[in-house]
């Protein structure tokens, strides 16, 4: 048979082989049995052998599940707890997709715990990430594709984060708005580790308002309830999303499109990515106002938790925001990068440019772009040039210590300072120095040698003519 990426549609047969191992049904006893106190149920119309929206049947068509596996292999990502990588995930498919489907359908569908691993974040902390199978990314990913339209109708005009045709440059310019309006005072929220801390229970109730098949409700609550491996040790997942699965970042947006209902129903003007929420007001009296009358609204309706100490009240040209931060002109409000995110560019400069990280010029080339053409195409809309002319300078110094450490004899020190215009004996003279790299780099001898010209004809791209090409 022919291999090509319309899995769904080839000639398929049912899974024969040991196949991967099966844990017992991750899904809420009780599920659809009334609940009472202050524990929360879906809502119980919702039947899980109701067929009655048909939404599965949508979910496992053909178009739907193709479309769903090439969106998992564009955006690649690491293996689950089962090791099978993207680039096996096709062959799977022919091989299994029918059976998939069929489990699916009957319910004995059950996602793979996902495989937990942690990143550092800014305050040197650790983000823990969950990562699902790929088979069960495929399974989110065209649960998300159907869903997505369907609650779209229902967010809110001013969030912006994981949500189609939106992005966090949309979010700012609002701020910007509200700002201009006069509305200069704000509540900086922070949603203490909301991923970890999402109460499913309330999750599931949500949806199911809105979901009327209760076969999709038992697939998201298994998916939500699939637990994680970490050091081998298996670990129930009773609350908290995913960070890393498929259908996690709608379901956050699910959960806090109700703050932006109640927000929106007691008049204060808001902006939301993701879980990063800023309230508007516009004296500092009145931000405090809604910060002591919104956080009880968040704790006891919504069962997640305020970081008082992390969350602040006061004038926006104090506040980050999705890295950015504000400062007033006679133009009205603009946008600066805020100081910690430039704290994050040198630290990031430097972990490329490291003297010991033998790699070549053509890949330290490679990586400057990809990371300065980055940075730049997200903090464009950023007042920054002044800066970036002192951050380029830095980074030419950098780029001159690498390109002297490279070097490293004195032979060919000699021979490629001969190459750029000196003497013999000057050359000779400098390539026998006993001073450290970054010292030399910063030397009238080397900057002469290895001019801004000569590194720009090199191919080193710099943040300076980055910025002045997108400000265009």
């Amino acid at each position: 048979m022919k291999v090509t990426e319309n899995w769904i549609e080839e000639g398929r047969k049912p899974c024969r082989g040991k196949g991967y191992p099966q844990r017992d049904s991750a899904e809420h006893e009780g599920y659809a049995e009334v609940l009472t106190g202050k524990r929360i149920i879906e809502n119980n119309n919702t039947n899980i052998n109701s067929s009655k929206a048909g939404l599965l049947e949508e979910i496992l068509s053909s178009q739907n599940l193709n479309n769903a596996y090439r969106q998992v292999k564009r955006n690649k990502g690491a293996h689950g707890v089962d090791g099978m990588g993207v680039e096996y995930l096709l062959k799977h498919l022919k091989d299994n997709g029918e059976e998939l489907r069929k489990s699916i359908r009957e319910g004995r569908y059950r996602p793979k715990p996902v495989r937990r691993v942690e990143i550092p974040k800014e305050d040197r902390r650790k983000r823990t990430l969950g990562i699902p199978t790929v088979i069960d990314r495929v399974v989110q990913q065209a649960t998300t594709q159907v869903l997505t339209p369907i609650f779209e109708e229902q967010f809110c005009e001013t969030s912006y984060g994981f949500r189609p045709r939106r992005n966090a440059h949309m979010a700012l310019q609002k701020c910007i708005e509200y700002a201009d309006e006069g509305y200069r005072y704000v509540v900086d929220m922070d949603l203490e580790k909301f991923f970890d801390k999402v109460n499913q229970s309330k999750m599931i109730e949500i949806i199911s308002r809105t979901v009327k098949d209760g076969r999709v409700i038992s697939l998201i609550h298994r998916c939500l309830r699939a637990g994680a491996e970490e050091n081998g040790e298996y670990i129930k997942t009773e609350q908290g999303l995913a960070q890393g699965g498929n259908i996690s970042p709608l379901c956050s947006n699910i959960m806090l499109n109700e703050l932006d209902h109640e927000l929106e129903s007691r008049g204060i003007r808001y902006v939301r990515y993701a879980d990063d929420v800023v309230l508007f007001a516009k004296s500092k009296r009145a931000a405090q106002r809604i910060f002591e009358h919104i956080v009880p609204y968040i704790e006891k309706k919504l069962f997640l938790r305020v970081n008082k100490e992390k969350s602040s009240v006061g004038y926006i040209g104090k506040i980050k925001f999705l890295g950015y931060g504000f400062y007033p002109s006679k133009m009205g409000m603009k946008l600066r990068v805020h100081p910690e995110s430039t704290k994050k560019l040198k630290a990031k400069v430097k972990e490329i440019t490291a003297r010991s990280g033998g790699i070549g010029y053509d890949v330290l080339k490679a990586r400057l772009k990809r990371y300065i053409t980055g940075w730049i195409n997200y903090f464009k809309l950023a007042d920054v040039k002044k800066q970036l002319m002192h951050i380029d300078a830095w980074l030419r110094r950098r780029i001159r210590a690498f390109i002297w450490k490279r070097w490293k004899k004195v032979q060919t020190k000699t021979k490629m300072l001969k190459k750029l215009g000196f003497n013999n004996n000057d050359a000779y003279m400098y390539a026998r120095t006993r001073k450290g790299y970054w010292r030399i780099s910063g030397s009238p001898f080397l900057s002469k040698a290895i001019t801004n010209d000569r590194l720009k004809l090199a191919g080193y791209v710099n943040f300076t003519s980055c910025y002045e090409a997108v400000k265009i």
